[in-house]
């Protein structure tokens, strides 16, 4: 199998149309005609995980955080992504990465695996992209909405939530006198749907990466649990396990046992 059989095949579960204008989705490093040895999945492309990469045969690596988002004008060495991208090139690694437009879409994307995870039910997309609305065959836009497991204390819910998805760290805000009946998820950093979510009349918003002074915006109309980012997409690496593995049985992709989480808790 090439490369390019691969790459193909995830663009047609989240094309690169659907990804944000600041992204940097696709085949970063390598050959599209390449003949692909191993394939592993990871989170993030950092030095460590190619490394991981080389050290378990593999020739592709399959992440959902690109590893260079703007250009670069010089390859030196002088931080981890030029050291990154030249150790893939040295090691005749290809990365692909597949990020805003995996976030964008309903079906197998990375809100509909959070939601699987707290076992959501009714999904839909919270902002529809309104540019994309004829696209045949795809459910488009930010977030995800859904029903919860079933009215539920917010504390509990929290509680549930945090082993779900394996959170160091739950920071959330004041808790409401009301059940969780419906939530909003947006899955890494998403205080830019708190109003969606409050539209749409949700009693909690999942997400991360939220700011002191944001959290004042729930305004007591809806709960704010941030998981943090890390672990809100952490299960994004089984879901593209589970795409390559459906599609290619032959290739079964390697988990990366690299833990690429920057933040440490104490």
């Amino acid at each position: 199998m090439k490369i390019k059989d691969l790459t193909a095949y995830l663009e047609s579960i989240a094309p690169l149309r659907f990804q944000e204008s600041y992204d940097n989705a696709g085949l970063i490093v390598g050959n599209p005609s390449d003949d692909i040895k191993g394939i592993m999945v990871s989170l993030d492309a950092t030095e460590d995980v190619i490394q991981d990469a080389i050290d378990q045969g593999c020739n592709v690596l399959v992440s959902h955080h690109p590893i260079v988002f703007s250009g670069i004008k010089q390859f030196n060495q002088q931080n981890y992504v030029h050291r990154a991208v030249i150790k893939a090139i040295k090691h005749d690694i290809a990365l692909y990465a597949i990020h805003t437009n995996l976030d964008n879409v309903l079906q197998h994307g990375v809100n509909q695996k959070i939601a699987q995870r707290l076992g959501m039910k009714e999904l839909s997309i919270l902002k529809p992209n309104v540019s994309h609305h004829e696209e045949e065959n795809y459910e488009v836009g930010s977030g995800i909405l859904g029903t919860w497991t079933g009215p539920e204390a917010p504390i509990e819910a929290l509680q549930k939530i945090k082993f779900a998805m394996k959170s160091g760290v739950v920071r959330y805000t004041t808790l409401l006198d009301r059940p969780i009946r419906k939530v909003a998820i947006c899955g890494g950093a998403g205080s830019f749907l708190l109003k969606h979510s409050i539209e749409a009349e949700c009693d909690l918003f999942i997400t991360a990466d939220y700011k002191y002074h944001e959290f004042f915006d729930a305004d007591n109309q809806i709960l704010i649990a941030d998981i943090g980012h890390y672990e809100s997409e952490f299960f994004t690496i089984e879901l593209l396990a589970e795409l390559v593995t459906d599609k290619f049985p032959n290739f079964a992709p390697h988990y990366t046992k690299v833990n690429s989480n920057p933040v440490n808790y104490l």
